[in-house]
């Protein structure tokens, strides 16, 4: 029966999928509006609203952020690199290795700082061996989701779907629970990436001037300086079809723009003129012999020690949506933003009135202290730079390894607590000086834990109203058609595409309690039904909004959707099919 508070929790869904969709605001905007809405309709309590900031699983993935941290910060993961990879120069060996290597650390850890701390490696290896990074990058993404679906801990999503379950009334999974599915799936996924990865994924060789889409093409601004010999020039006599890399795509003058622009056009003082071109024509900037001179507060940081460093927006920073002049980007990291990448879109007006996206690839200007102030930021993540790896202490990084995967073993196979494992786990690293504890803080993402636990309390919403019940005998009128395991499809292919399009946590907090009445209905055992709607929305590879490490590779590997689409559709399809079937046989 549709009562009222159905209806007044299925507009809040359309709400909640419509905001996210469209970036009406930020995702913790959204479930906090769709929080209020239910407490006022007396959907939740206060109490039950804020339950899930006291669940156990959030804390183990506070656990889990703090202690991915430590190996962030260690750069063991490329010390490690550097040995394994020291002598491979083919790309088929150095994809399988760099999988492995990559989906065994994501079965324990976040897969996020770990794509972050890979990808610099992974496109310098590229550059170096004359190998397209776009052939590198999503493996590196897929590989970190392919492992982090092995355990429990391997994604925030498995714990977020356990979380749900155990807050729903049923017993929390063991660790090894998703292993049966995950790990066959990891290795059929490997396999289909090393066969299939030449044909499907683009190769973003920058051979041309020509805007493709495909190369990482950035808007560079710069300005005619008062005593330039451009003064007075046209477009066709200015030297600038000379120009290495570069090419003139707009002019701006007195507020007024000019695009496209004509070999005829004569130039003035002051006109600010946006060039198209690659991280390395920057240069031909600095010498001032072209008449122009870059933004004020990139010449004063050129006066300095300074680098060229290419870094990409993140999936929650708070510079999405912010004017690139009104990010304070000078004073808070040492650097200045002089030209954006956003695969192949073509940018219009001064590079300072652009607003930044998720995903977008900038090329900054940095002085000493870049690299010291953006280690511990969450806004973006440096995809190259000049640093070179510090010294670390093997050991106590190893020993502190040891512990996680003791940690794992003994609340897998005894009564031990995951969560008082972990929290000796962060003990060690304290004790043995790697983890300071004024450095705890910055290895939290406060965005990712309110997420979480607005979404415990929207799964509890859909419970609490009957809509999970509701929308469950609308999925059972298919019962005469459908079996388990297409079911379970079913189930899996609707919580992807939501996931892909909008966010994992609300495809997960929508569709699980309907999952759960699904097997309640039909009489089936709960467990199949709630680890596929974790595979389906931890298992996203068709587009690169849909999982952050996705959205981190895609502006840096100059993809498009397309891209996502043609090498993450099949892998979708296979993942659906093998781990329906898989979870068929051991439980239904």
């Amino acid at each position: 029966m549709l009562t009222t508070s159905i209806i007044l929790l299925l507009v809040t869904i359309v709400f909640l999928l419509s905001s996210l969709y469209l970036e009406w605001f930020k995702p913790t905007v959204s479930f906090f509006i769709a929080i209020l809405v239910f407490i006022f309709g007396g959907i939740l309590t206060p109490a039950e609203a804020l339950h899930g900031f006291a669940n156990e699983q959030l804390a183990v993935i506070i656990l889990l952020l703090i202690i991915s941290d430590i190996f962030k910060k260690s750069s063991i993961t490329v010390v490690l690199f550097n040995r394994l990879f020291k002598r491979t120069k083919k790309l088929k060996s150095f994809q399988l290795v760099m999988m492995s290597v990559v989906a065994t650390f994501s079965s324990f850890f976040n897969n996020t700082p770990l794509v972050a701390m890979m990808m610099p490696y992974v496109n310098n290896w590229g550059i170096k061996n004359n190998i397209a990074p776009s052939k590198l990058l999503i493996p590196l993404s897929y590989a970190a989701i392919l492992g982090g679906c092995v355990t429990l801990v391997g994604t925030s999503t498995n714990l977020i779907v356990n979380g749900m379950a155990v807050e729903a009334g049923f017993e929390s999974l063991s660790i090894f629970d998703f292993t049966t599915v995950g790990l066959p799936m990891l290795i059929v996924g490997m396999i289909y990436l090393l066969v299939f990865g030449d044909r499907f994924l683009p190769n973003t060789h920058k051979n041309d001037n020509n805007t493709d889409g495909n190369k990482r093409e950035f808007f560079v601004e710069a300005q005619i300086k008062s005593d330039s010999k451009l003064i007075g020039q046209t477009v066709d006599s200015s030297g600038f079809r000379a120009l290495e890399g570069l090419y003139l795509v707009e002019v701006i003058r007195n507020e007024v723009s000019f695009s496209p622009i004509a070999p005829n056009f004569v130039l003035n003082e002051n006109d600010t003129l946006l060039f198209a071109g690659e991280t390395a024509a920057l240069s031909q900037f600095k010498d001032g012999n072209l008449g122009l001179t870059l933004p004020k507060i990139v010449n004063r940081i050129l006066g300095q020690e300074s680098s060229t460093n290419e870094i990409i927006v993140s999936f929650n920073s708070f510079l999405i949506g912010k004017k690139v002049k009104d990010t304070n980007f000078r004073a808070r990291y040492d650097a200045a933003i002089v030209a954006i990448h956003r695969n192949g879109e073509r940018l219009k007006g001064e590079i300072g009135s652009v607003e930044l996206r998720a995903g977008d690839v900038l090329l900054v200007l940095s002085g000493s202290s870049f690299l010291t102030r953006a280690k511990d930021n969450r806004a973006f993540y440096v995809l190259s730079h000049t640093e070179e790896p510090k010294e670390i202490n093997i050991s106590k990084v190893t020993a502190v390894f040891v512990g996680l995967v003791i940690s794992v073993l003994l609340a897998a196979f005894t009564s031990v607590s995951l969560l008082l494992c972990l929290s000796c786990v962060l003990l060690l690293g304290i004790l043995l000086k790697i983890m300071p504890l004024n450095e705890i803080r910055k290895g939290l993402d406060f965005d990712l834990i309110i997420l979480i636990a607005f979404g415990l309390a929207f799964g509890k919403a859909m419970i609490n109203s009957g809509a999970s019940i509701y929308l469950a005998d609308a999925f059972l009128l298919l019962n005469q058609y459908l079996t388990p395991s297409l079911f379970l499809m079913l189930i899996f292919l609707i919580t992807n595409i939501l996931a892909a399009y909008i966010t994992n946590k609300a495809a997960v907090a929508i569709l699980l309690p309907i999952s759960l009445s699904i097997a309640s209905e039909l009489g089936l055992d709960p467990i199949p039904f709630i680890l596929i709607v974790s595979f389906g929305a931890a298992a996203n590879f068709i587009t690169p909004i849909g999982y952050q490490t996705n959205l981190m590779v895609y502006g840096s590997g100059g993809y498009t959707f397309k891209d996502f689409m043609r090498i993450g559709w099949p892998l979708t399809f296979i993942y659906m099919v093998v781990s329906a079937l898989i979870l068929s046989a051991l439980y239904l």
